[in-house]
């Protein structure tokens, strides 16, 4: 017996990211999510009044990004970034590590830089996602550290990509790999068990959804989120 659709749409965090994004299609996308009842939307910090007005009286969540797409801001201007988006009312921050620091071995520094946004979002009742980018880490060892810091203090989630972390190629084009097998069985077993895994970039089909899932993944990213349930329902979701 085929599970429930909503077992899926329930996974899914609608990505409303793009930066050509116009308002208009910010809202169009709030509406699908809501329709949809996804789990929720992840959107531009600006846009966070906009999701939540949209979003009111459903079971949507609304996200914002941190530090997006390459982390690079002072951990002031991270928290200050946070705190308006939670101020707003957003309920959910994907947030993305320094990764300069963290390649330059102060971990030190990324440790608080997480810690202090952690106690930030849960002291306002929401949640704290991480996201590694994983694309710029050569070192399965740098990503068990991660995991190790974000279990350290209690996030909710670590996340694998902004779904922008572009590296170029040997051919010169930029491409990204984003949350692949290796990575979320890795992510997953360096975790604490309280910690859950959210596998962003590339995750375009319910197949990608049940793969993902099946390594222990409980929640994605993803901007094909209407032909994800469609694709469901056409193999008997309900």
């Amino acid at each position: 017996m085929p599970e429930s659709l909503k077992s899926i749409a329930k996974m899914i965090d609608h990505s409303l990211l793009h930066p050509t994004m116009t308002d208009r299609e910010l809202a169009d996308g709030c509406w699908l999510a809501r329709r949809h009842d996804v789990a929720s939307v992840c959107i531009k910090p600006y846009a966070v009044t906009l999701a939540r007005e949209i979003l009111a009286g459903s079971d949507v969540a609304v996200g914002a990004v941190i530090g997006f797409p390459h982390g690079g801001s002072h951990i002031e201007v991270k928290l200050h970034e946070a705190e308006l988006a939670l101020a707003d009312g957003a309920t959910e921050l994907d947030a993305v590590v320094n990764v300069g620091k963290l390649l330059s071995g102060a971990w030190g520094y990324v440790s608080e830089e997480i810690r202090l946004l952690n106690e930030l979002t849960v002291g306002h009742g929401a949640l704290l996602k991480v996201i590694f980018e994983n694309d710029y880490l050569a070192s399965d060892a740098d990503k068990v550290r991660l995991c190790e810091i974000c279990s350290l203090h209690a996030v909710a989630f670590v996340k694998t990509s902004t779904g922008y972390g572009f590296v170029k190629q040997p051919n010169g084009f930029y491409a990204y790999a984003g949350a692949t097998d290796h990575d979320l069985a890795l992510m997953r077993a360096a975790s604490a068990a309280s910690v859950q895994v959210k596998a962003a970039g590339g995750v375009r089909t319910l197949d990608d959804v049940l793969r993902v899932r099946a390594l222990g993944a409980t929640r994605v990213g993803a901007t094909a989120t209407e032909g994800i349930l469609a694709e469901a329902r056409r193999r008997g979701y309900q």
